[in-house]
């Protein structure tokens, strides 16, 4: 019986995002924001390499506030196309500034982004059961129904894969493995 998911393969910053906030659920629009960013701008790379630009991110993009976000021109991107704490991915970018702009709109319609996301699992986390790494999916219909729903709301870069990333990392969907101790049922005091 594991201790931890291991995952993280024993790189500190790894092992501390995996012990403390992976699959803890969010309640907060800016770290909504943040897992929307990050989880886009991972597209093609691994998470160790997002995770340690991280703190880069969160200075480049103003704590991820949306609003701040949303406002920025083709200065700001050529800021960050300059920026060597981020992924200097134009795409990536541009997609951060315009789901910005639909992130707001979301929050008009819903109160915020939180009532909205957490709506399509009736507010409650999905808890699963994996016994292996091998047997978490990369997608599911619920990610399929977000992706698509983000997607005609005009959002980039949160393809069904992108999504059920992030809905792991916020805790819509909790993935730890059943024997890993950051499982419900292991935590349970």
């Amino acid at each position: 019986m594991s201790s931890s998911c291991e995952w993280h393969s024993g790189d500190p910053l790894m092992t501390e995002y995996h012990d403390t906030d992976w699959g803890t659920p969010v309640h907060d629009d800016f770290s909504w924001f943040e897992h929307i960013v990050l989880d886009g701008a991972q597209a093609g790379l691994s998470w160790k390499t997002i995770l340690h630009r991280r703190e880069g991110y969160r200075r480049a993009f103003e704590g991820f506030d949306p609003a701040r976000v949303a406002a920025y021109d083709e200065k700001d991107i050529a800021r960050l196309m300059n920026d060597t704490g981020i992924i200097r991915n134009r795409l990536k970018i541009r997609s951060a500034v315009s789901n910005a702009r639909a992130f707001l709109k979301i929050q008009e319609e819903f109160g915020s982004f939180d009532n909205y996301i957490w709506g399509f699992s009736g507010g409650e986390p999905v808890i699963n059961r994996w016994e292996s790494l091998k047997d978490i999916p990369a997608s599911t219909p619920l990610s399929d129904a977000v992706s698509k729903d983000l997607k005609k709301r005009g959002f980039t870069f949160v393809g069904t894969t992108i999504c059920y990333a992030f809905m792991q990392a916020a805790g819509i969907v909790n993935d730890h493995l059943i024997d890993c101790f950051r499982h419900p049922e292991n935590s349970k005091g």
